[in-house]
């Protein structure tokens, strides 16, 4: 039989993942009702079924994968609960968003209470896309049953049978990923503020080359998706302060990028172009 996986979350990565299913022979729905144009295009450009509701969504899949903002979390889950409840399904639910362990227990919790059973999960790399690398780590009981799905693009691993500790990984690896990131914008926009950026450029490509020649869309990039970082930087936050590590450096980080967030308003990342000079790109950032 074909598995059904319904998708809460129709943005760039939850569209994708989405399709990643589909193209694996799953039938995947969703739902864009009261979402924006940008959703409805995304889902359609990953071949994902539209049903009429949420709840319709909830109620008709196998498994349902959770794909939002991390600072949603926690309300999504309670939605799918109380859809679950209303029309008397029981999918498994996976949580693949970037969340702390801890908040993986409270969401465990929520959907416990509706008799749903959860598969911790995140995702590491760019959307996928057949022939891409993306990884699907995956944590909990019944994490096989997810990681058996085929899905072109995403790679699952089972991290281990308890819950946490696919969120771990996510929580670890982020830190590095955008934490790098958030410097290096604050240091080319003092650079640029100091009319020095070229020096500063030269300088830091002698050792990170790499990151020096794709610093303007990185930097675009990381502005246009500030705004939901903020949630990640404090779910890091949360995640250091309960391994016994100091918490200010993770909660300075969510004010770097609510702060870029604030600078360059609202704006799909996918828009960003990778022609745009650095300069440029710091001068939008720069008010």
């Amino acid at each position: 039989m074909t598995t059904v996986v319904g998708m809460v979350g129709t943005g760039e990565m939850g569209s994708a993942v989405g399709g990643s299913y589909r193209a694996g022979g799953a039938r995947v729905v969703g739902s864009v009702a009261g979402r924006s144009d940008r959703s409805r295009r995304l889902a359609d450009a990953s071949g994902l079924e539209l049903l009429d509701s949420f709840e319709t969504v909830v109620a008709s899949a196998d498994i349902v994968l959770s794909v939002v903002p991390p600072a949603a979390a926690r309300d999504v889950a309670a939605s799918i609960a109380a859809a679950a409840a209303a029309t008397t399904s029981a999918p498994l639910v996976a949580d693949l968003n970037a969340v702390s362990p801890t908040t993986v227990v409270e969401l465990a919790t929520i959907l416990r209470e509706a008799g749903l059973e959860l598969v911790d999960g995140s995702i590491s790399g760019s959307p996928p896309r057949p022939g891409g690398r993306t990884t699907l780590y995956l944590a909990g009981p019944r994490a096989g049953e997810l990681a058996g799905l085929p899905a072109p693009g995403l790679e699952p691993r089972i991290v281990g049978p308890e819950l946490g500790l696919a969120s771990a990984v996510k929580m670890s690896t982020a830190s590095v990923y955008k934490g790098h990131i958030a410097l290096l914008a604050h240091a080319a926009l003092t650079a640029h503020a100091n009319g020095v950026l070229e020096d500063v450029l030269a300088d830091l490509r002698t050792s990170y080359p790499e990151l020096v020649d794709r610093a303007n869309v990185a930097i675009a990039r990381a502005a246009a998706k500030a705004g939901r970082y903020v949630g990640e930087m404090r779910e890091i936050e949360t995640t250091q302060a309960a391994a016994g590590l100091p918490s200010a450096l993770f909660a300075a980080m969510a004010e770097v990028y609510a702060e870029l967030a604030l600078r360059a308003g609202e704006r799909p990342p996918e828009d960003v172009s990778a022609d745009v000079p650095l300069a440029d790109v710091l001068d939008e950032l720069s008010t």
